[in-house]
């Protein structure tokens, strides 16, 4: 029994100390292997990004220090992915309301073909006419004294005093009483106050009274709306000079301008539909009635005219309108495909899509085409893409941005590699090999010397303008863009190429369209269209002081992005002024 015992407390020591070494080693392995596993983990933190503003990267979730939106996941790795295609989060689609369409799919839109023109109302000049004085004098009265005041025929203009009249009374009357004796006499001096457009009734009431009178009155000969007073109470006037201008608004002119590569759409006796913005929900219907056969060669456009019937007094003279017309149809290569025109990214030389490269997932790749014809809110692609391409056709400057700021190929960079870095809300450019960017991008514009030197107070005129969007001041934006263009007008631009010249001309005729507006809101939508065209002149200048940064909100233009320039690096939003004054980046510097 006392063997047995022992036998068993010798086993159970020997099982205590196998146990000990056998499990003790493989707790320390695990205690030691732990760190590593935790390491690990730290690498593949989640990190959070904003969807409009892919710059922003912050540890943990939190609020956008530029635009306050709820940062989003972003991606934690890019496996798989070719050396110029980016990849984004499902979340960042949805909130930057990225969309695609598959090229050629399904049956054509009920817009293709169809033009889109800008224009506005004018008086019909067929239906003009002008109230002059029939002979010299001096105006004791004027009764119609200002702009669109309504006229009758027969209606009472203005009262005169005419010393020449005063004298062919005199003759009247003492003809008068010599009509049996010389009635050739009497009637040669009745005929001489006919020609001053006296009624025989007005003749006749001077003959019976014996007196004669001093002032005479003037009547409209026609009816209409006043467009213009042309004299003034105690004017001396000669007779044939213009008092009034009168114009008939029954019929008016939609004039519209049609640029070069747009002539051969239209054709007199097309029919064409007028809609404006004072009546939204109605199209108007109209014919071309004239072509323009001089080409403007401030603008490059030709004046496209339509005629519209005005009996119910709709259309105001100044008014802005926009046309839809059936453009002629021509011959494409067999090769042409259509595709929105908001999924096209502009350079200059080079119009670039991005396309989706995995149809189950979020992956985008950019790639060049070649644009034929503008089509209404299409263009028609003669090379680049294939019909069953997805391409992006809603938020094509936020996937862009993405690609720049992951070195990919992109509207900015055409060989990729990186080429900006976030600090604070804003996009700046890298030291060293990565600032050839700029260079990059300027070979597209080439600028003669003697432009560039007077293309700087161009530069100077339109930051104040950009001020006066910040500040919301649509009347001193009116002012400053008439001083911007005019100062552009007086730049010599005959050594310029044709894409140079089509960028200034473009500009131009938008700091027109934004001096003659009073509404922010149109103006604003003529600075993207501004800035789109003088942006790329501004980055292809060698010297510039001060130095000038490309600054974009993505929120801008219905979500499409927009650019401006700005003197200085802080975001001053002229799109949005104090609504959302700080949303914005820099995308480049120029310097």
């Amino acid at each position: 029994m006392k063997k047995n015992i022992l036998y068993i407390a010798i086993a159970l020591i020997l099982g205590l100390v196998g146990g000990y070494f056998f499990f003790g080693n493989d707790s320390d392995t695990a205690n030691q292997k732990s760190p590593t596993h935790n390491h690990s983990s730290e690498n593949t933190k989640q990190m959070w990004t904003c969807s409009m503003h892919p710059q922003i990267m912050q540890p943990e979730p939190s609020d956008c220090p530029i635009c306050g939106m709820d940062l989003i996941p972003a991606e934690t790795g890019a496996e798989g992915l070719a050396a110029n295609e980016i990849k984004m989060t499902e979340n960042a689609m949805a909130l930057a309301n990225i969309q695609t369409t598959i090229v050629g799919n399904g049956a054509a839109s009920e817009d293709d073909g169809i033009i889109s023109l800008s224009g506005k109302i004018a008086t019909n000049e067929e239906n003009n006419s002008v109230q002059a004085s029939y002979f010299d004098g001096r105006i004791e009265r004027l009764n119609v004294n200002y702009e669109g005041q309504k006229v009758n025929r027969g209606q009472l203009l203005a009262t005169i005093y005419a010393p020449n009249l005063v004298a062919a009374q005199q003759e009247l009357l003492t003809t008068a009483s010599l009509k049996e004796s010389q009635p050739a006499l009497y009637k040669a001096v009745r005929n001489k106050l006919k020609l001053w457009k006296l009624s025989e009734k007005q003749i006749e009431a001077i003959e019976t009274s014996g007196q004669v009178r001093e002032n005479f009155p003037i009547y409209a000969t026609v009816s209409g709306t006043v467009t213009m007073v042309m004299a003034a109470e105690g004017d001396y006037v000669k007779q044939g000079q213009p008092i009034l201008k009168v114009s008939n608004l029954n019929s008016v002119w939609a004039e519209f301008n049609v640029y070069e590569n747009q002539i051969s759409q239209f054709k007199k006796g097309q029919k064409i539909k007028v809609s404006t913005n004072a009546y939204v929900n109605k199209e108007f219907d109209a014919t071309i009635s004239f072509i323009d056969p001089v080409l403007n060669n401030a603008t490059r456009t030709v004046t496209l005219r339509a005629t519209l019937s005005n009996k119910e007094d709709l259309f105001k003279p100044g008014m802005f309108v926009t046309g839809k017309i059936e453009g002629i149809t021509q011959a494409t290569s067999s090769g042409t495909v259509t595709i929105p025109a908001s999924a096209v990214l502009w350079t200059g030389e080079r119009s670039l899509v991005y396309i989706k490269t995995n149809p189950n997932e979020p992956v985008f790749e950019m790639r060049e085409v070649t644009l034929e014809n503008r089509l209404g809110e299409n263009y028609q692609v003669s090379s680049g893409l294939n019909n069953g391409d997805e391409i992006v056709t809603n938020g094509t400057f936020t996937v862009d941005a993405a690609a720049q700021l992951q070195g990919k190929k992109s509207m900015m960079n055409k060989t990729g590699g990186k080429t900006m870095t976030g600090h604070e809300g804003h996009v700046g450019m890298q030291d060293g090999a990565d600032n050839k960017v700029n260079e990059t991008s300027s070979m597209e514009i080439k600028l003669p010397k003697e432009f560039q030197e007077k293309f700087q107070s161009v530069l100077n005129a339109y930051l104040k303008m950009k001020d006066a969007f910040v500040a919301n001041d649509t009347k001193q934006i009116s002012i400053l863009a008439k001083t911007t263009s005019i100062t552009l007008k007086s730049t010599d631009r005959t050594s310029l190429g044709k894409m140079e010249q089509s960028h200034i001309n473009k500009s131009i005729e938008m700091l027109d369209d934004i001096a003659s507006n009073d509404n922010l809101k149109m103006q604003r939508e003529y600075l993207v269209v501004l800035n789109k065209n003088m942006v790329p002149i501004a980055m292809s200048l060698e010297d510039i002081a001060p130095m000038l940064y490309v600054q974009k909100c993505p929120m801008a233009n219905k979500n499409k992005g927009a650019v401006w320039l700005s003197a200085d690096r802080d975001i001053r939003n002229p799109y949005y002024g104090d609504k959302m004054l700080t949303c914005g980046s820099v995308i480049e510097e120029i310097k």
